[in-house]
This record gives C-alpha cells, structure tokens and sequence, in this order.
C-alpha cells in the first residue's frame, strides 16, 4: 500500500509539473486594445454547454429597385460605401443578357444620407435613352463595367486624387485598376495590374481589393477555378485566390485561399473587407452557387418574369472571416443569407450580396442582397444585423461557461457587447495564464451584467480598474445564463 500511495504521489507530482510547463508553454496571444468579435475561435480555449452561434440578417425595406432602361434585369455587382456621412451603391447596368463584357453595360451609382433609402444622382456624364440625365459614372468602357467594384483608400498618406480606387475587367483583358477623388470621375491606370494566367483564372465575378491595415498592403481578393496538382485542369470548383501590393500597381504571386478542412463550394462572389470596427479581422459574404440545383422549372421562371435558362440553378450567402494570409475561417457552413419565401429567390444567381456592410447607426449595420435577379422585378433589399452581431458565444436558460486563451491587454477597463433575457446573466472572471482566479476579479466579486448594450463596462465589488493586470498574460471566463456576448475590448478610460 505505502509502494502504491508512494507512486501515486510521484505521478501526481509529475501531472502538477508538466502542467505548470505546458501552461508557461502555451502561446500568448497579444489583442492590445482592438475590439475582438467572436467571428471565430480565435480567443476560445473551451466551451460547456455554450454554443458558437452564427446569426442572421434581419430583412428589411427594398434600397433601390433596378428599373431604369440602362440598369434591369441583369444588374449585379454592387458595393456599398460609407463617406463620411453619405453612403453610396455602385453597380453595374445590364438589362439585356449574355452581353458581358460588352459597351451595353455602364457602372452606376447610387446615393442615401441614411443608408436605408437610395436615390439616383443626375449626373450628366455619359448619355443613355438619349439624354444625360442619369447616374451613369463609366460607358463605353468595355469590358470594366462588367464588375467595376470600387473601395475608399484608407491607406496613411493616399494622394487626394486616388482617394477612390477600383478594379475590374475579365479574364480576356486581365484586372485593370482606376483611380478617382471624388468617385465620379475615373481614370484607368496603364495595363493590367492582374494578368490571366492560365485557365484557373476567372475574372468574370466581382474582384476586391483593400488597403489592410493590419497586413499593410493593398489586398486584391478574386476568382478563379480550383485546378488539379496533377496535370493543372479545372478541378470543377469556383475558387477565391489573392495577391497583395505595397502601391496598387505592383501586384505579387498569387495566393489560393484556403478553407481549412471543411468541404469545398463553389463560391461566386467573396466580398472580403475589413470589419470597419476591428481592421485586423476580414469579413466576407460570399455568394455559395449550387450548380444544377433546380428549384423554380423553366415554366415557372417564365411566369415570373424571368428567362428559362436562369432557372437551373439556386444560390445563398455564406459567412466567412479571415485574419489575413490565405485562410478564411468557416466556422460556419450554414447559410448566413437564405433565399426566403416564394420562387423568386430561387432562380439562378439571385442571393447575391454586396460588397461592404455600413454602420447605421451606434447599434445597428446595414448590408444588401440583390433579389429576384434575372426577373422584371430585380431589387436590392436592405438587411441589418446589431453592431457586432454576425456571431456570439450563446448559453441557453440552462446556463454554461466559457473560457478564453491567455492574452496579454492595453486599456484600464474591460467592455462587452452583450445581451440577455429578463431572467438571464453574464459573469465574468480574470483568471492567471494557468486558469487561477485572480483575486479582486474572481466570479463571485463580479457585478451580475444584466440588460443588451454595445459596451458595457464590467466592474468587479464596484470598479472596473484593470490597470494592475495590463501586460500580464491573463485568461478570461464568462459564466452565462439566457445570454450571448458578440465581443469584448479593453479600453482606456472611464465608464
């Protein structure tokens, strides 16, 4: 007995020294002050009974209905922009099909002082329907208005005459760059900034670029084919590559995107832009296309104003984020945007998002998604999702916990974007690197969070002070009741 005890001593020793080891091991993160939205499980060391929760776009009133002569049935393409405290949509006009990459299309804009309502400046720049009383800033352009998808520069010393930048062309003619200061008036740059190369190359989608804050350098996100290592063929995917440019000039070597380990989908349209609230963290709404998916028969597409071979087909919007390089998270496969009620939503290629998400107000984001594309009835419907709110870790009424990874913060004071029920709860707890409650912020000295706010401020027997933790590698866990937090930020300052 005393040999067994004696062993049991000696190997109880050893888990208590190899832990300690594995805890002064264990990576660090460093998140500063940068707000971290749980968009994926960057941040998370362990879970029970809390679920990562993906939630969706609220549907609401129709932006814009496309139904101009010049615009129509085959507009696409959108993006939305947020200057200063205007918003602006481009997109392009198409309203005859099978005309890509012809003079038939223009690049329109649209404009809203509330992000909720568009209307079309007249512009008087280029001609159509026999007048210049439109909202047409690029014709006769061919073939860039077939995806022209501009973006504002918010690179450190950007000339004022580039202010706007924007890509767009087609795989015959490669991804030509323009440049503007007040995006009306464009003038292209000299040659391809992205040549083709081969058949995995696609240009015809809408192909963004950026300027990263976080990667420092410009960042063009575009489609191509997944190709076969053997001998270089069309692998049968629709796939997202990338290249990066110190000067939106010079581009380097090409990127595939990876998925991690999820399983492959075609994937239209990436929409890949850094989340204006925390630049470090991509987001991206892409168009998942379901090739030969027929919902809506060739008669029935017909009967709502669209054509029989844009019927084949059904498409979604899927969520994915990246914290650069060439990984996009997919935590999430579910559809982030479904088609929704009634056949019109389920003819090819409608669902299709744009490009950025808007603050309109403190609370409250503003995206669109195109509907009933290829139909007389096409539109641009407006959806929001609470700041924050694309993702959070969730606790039913049953209650559950999280805890974070170790990681080192600036600021004084914690804040949580959060939201409970009437009976449901959040507490929090800083713990040690090695999972110790840390005395003065443990769980029990917490004040019991309560209510749905964008920053609260958590407080431990009253104050909120964490300047004696700043620097030191620190865990944090969430106990929840009814309840999800959508992210945290350690700032300076007080309540």
């Amino acid at each position: 007995m005393r040999i067994i005890n004696l062993h049991a001593m000696v190997m109880i020793t050893l888990a208590i020294l190899c832990g300690s080891v594995h805890a002064a091991d264990q990576a660090v993160l460093d998140i500063g002050d940068r707000l971290e939205p749980f968009v994926d499980k960057h941040l998370i060391e362990s879970t029970d009974n809390v679920t990562h929760l993906l939630h969706h776009p609220v549907p609401r009133e129709i932006a814009l209905t496309f139904d101009k002569p010049w615009e129509g049935r085959y507009c696409g393409y959108v993006t939305v922009i947020k200057d200063g405290d205007g918003y602006r949509i481009y997109y392009r006009g198409l309203p005859t099909a099978g005309k890509d990459g012809s003079n038939t299309e223009v690049t329109c804009v649209a404009e809203s002082t509330d992000g909720i309502s568009y209307s079309r400046p007249s512009l008087g720049l280029f001609e159509a329907e026999g007048n210049k009383n439109n909202n047409i800033v690029m014709a006769g352009s061919a073939p860039f208005s077939h995806n022209f998808a501009p973006f504002l520069d918010t690179r450190p010393g950007c000339p004022a005459d580039e202010r706007y930048k924007a890509i767009g062309g087609t795989s015959e003619v490669g991804l030509h760059g323009f440049i503007s200061a007040d995006g009306y008036h464009w003038t292209k740059l000299d040659g391809p900034l992205i040549e083709h190369e081969g058949e995995a190359f696609s240009f015809d989608s809408q192909n963004n670029a950026f300027w990263s804050e976080s990667e420092q350098t410009y960042v063009c996100y575009f489609r191509t084919w997944r190709k076969r290592s053997a001998n270089g063929s069309v692998n049968g995917y629709r796939w997202i590559s990338r290249r990066t440019s110190p000067d939106f000039r010079q581009w380097g070597p090409m990127e595939d995107m990876s998925y991690g380990d999820t399983q492959p989908e075609h994937l239209y349209t990436n929409q890949t832009v850094p989340y204006a609230r925390a630049p470090h963290i991509y987001v991206a709404f892409a168009a998942r296309f379901m090739p030969g998916r027929r919902v809506v028969s060739a008669t029935q597409a017909e009967a709502i104003g669209g054509e029989a071979k844009y019927s084949g087909d059904c498409s979604d919007t899927v969520f994915m984020s990246s914290r650069g390089g060439s990984l996009y998270d997919r935590t999430f496969m579910e559809g982030f945007i479904r088609p929704g009620v009634g056949l019109n939503n389920w003819t090819s290629r409608t669902n299709y998002p744009t490009r950025g998400i808007v603050q309109s107000s403190d609370a409250v984001m503003s995206m669109y998604v195109q509907r009933n594309y290829g139909q007389t009835t096409h539109k641009l419907q407006r959806l929001t999702l609470r700041t924050d709110g694309f993702a959070s870790m969730n606790a039913g009424y049953e209650g559950g916990e999280f805890v974070t990874k170790p990681f080192v913060f600036r600021g004084n004071r914690l804040t949580l974007n959060f939201s409970t029920s009437a009976a449901g709860s959040v507490w929090v707890e800083l713990q040690t690197a090695e999972g110790k409650a840390i005395k003065g912020f443990k769980l029990d000295e917490c004040d019991e969070i309560i209510g749905d706010e964008i920053a609260r401020t958590v407080t431990w027997s009253g104050s909120s002070n964490l300047a004696s933790l700043v620097g030191k590698p620190v865990k944090v866990r969430f106990k929840m009741k009814d309840a999800d937090v959508y992210s945290i930020q350690f700032r300076e300052g007080s309540r």
